[in-house]
């Protein structure tokens, strides 16, 4: 069914990167083969999950379930882009540009949620290691990653309901490469006080919550790595949360250089050149960070290309 249509605007524009033509040859190279080393790579640390039994365990299933949000966190934009560039056109439908916001805060929110959650499964796995398995019992992760996916598509249903009662002037154009929600309130010609609100509240409870719960997970790990005596024991403990570490800090890193720098800059285009970086950069950078820092994921596909050729 498609969205009620309140604003009487069928299309929006997306303006992209940038306005050069010489460049979007160059965009499209660039962004096709980061979206496919993206699913290429994220795939694969499924199907490394799925095909080996040594890698069912917590810490897998959910890094399994990580690799699958970052496939879809960055199908939601790029394909999008990549045709808009192939056929030089802006345009993205009204129905299109809210499912596209609808999509995109789902996966976001989801990712954040997913790395809390690795977060716990990793304090577990170092301060409480021989009850393991039986806190970290199938039941209770797949609690986990449903609880995380229903809060996702609760607040990514409320933005869709909050766009969709948006009337909208006629100069629609968005200076990003996706439907992003703060620039789509910006061309919003009704009154969006209410609706900045209820963003910066829940962006404060779905920001600050994972990121306290992911900063006390760590907190509570460092000073039980501490307590181990042989620094072969703390190299061994530490490794074993190093690449989750890397990835937080990642997302959380880009994200807030994001929001920095839209403060900071007037320039809407600079926002959206910084935006790639947690859109585009961190969903394929993350099964890299995975696979070389793990001896366990590198096994395993190694036995996959073995057993395939």
């Amino acid at each position: 069914m498609k969205p009620p249509n309140l604003t009487g605007v069928s299309e929006f524009l997306l303006l992209g990167l940038s306005d050069d033509p010489d460049l979007q040859p160059l965009f499209f190279g660039l962004f096709l083969s980061m979206y496919l080393v993206t699913v290429l790579g994220n795939l694969l640390i499924i199907l490394a999950v799925i095909s080996d039994s040594h890698l069912h365990i917590p810490m897998y299933i959910f890094l399994s379930n990580l690799s699958l949000t970052d496939v879809s966190f960055s199908t939601t934009t790029i394909p999008k882009m990549l045709v808009n560039l192939q056929t030089h056109s802006k345009s993205i439908t009204y129905a299109g540009c809210l499912t596209q916001l609808t999509f995109f805060s789902l996966f976001a929110i989801l990712e954040s949620l997913l790395l809390t959650v690795m977060a716990y499964d990793r304090l577990v796995a170092i301060c409480h290691p021989l009850h393991y398995l039986v806190i970290m019992n199938p039941r209770l992760c797949g609690l986990l990653v449903l609880v995380s996916f229903s809060i996702s598509l609760l607040t990514s249903l409320i933005h869709y309901l909050m766009v969709s009662q948006l009337t909208f002037c006629a100069k629609v154009e968005v200076p990003h490469f996706f439907c992003e929600l703060s620039q789509l309130l910006n061309l919003s010609c009704s009154d969006t006080f209410i609706n900045n609100i209820l963003i910066y509240f829940i962006g404060a409870i779905l920001g600050g919550v994972p990121l306290s719960g992911i900063i006390y997970s760590y907190t509570r790990i460092i000073s039980s790595i501490l307590r181990v005596s042989s620094s072969d024991g703390k190299y061994k403990a530490f490794s074993t949360c190093g690449s989750h570490l890397t990835v937080v800090c990642l997302f959380y890193g880009t994200g807030l250089g994001v929001y920095l720098s839209s403060t900071v800059s007037s320039s809407h285009r600079r926002g959206a050149v910084a935006s790639v970086m947690y859109t585009v950069v961190t969903p394929m950078l993350n099964p890299f960070i995975y696979s070389l820092r793990n001896k366990d994921i590198k096994s395993a596909l190694w036995r996959i290309i073995i057993r395939k050729a």
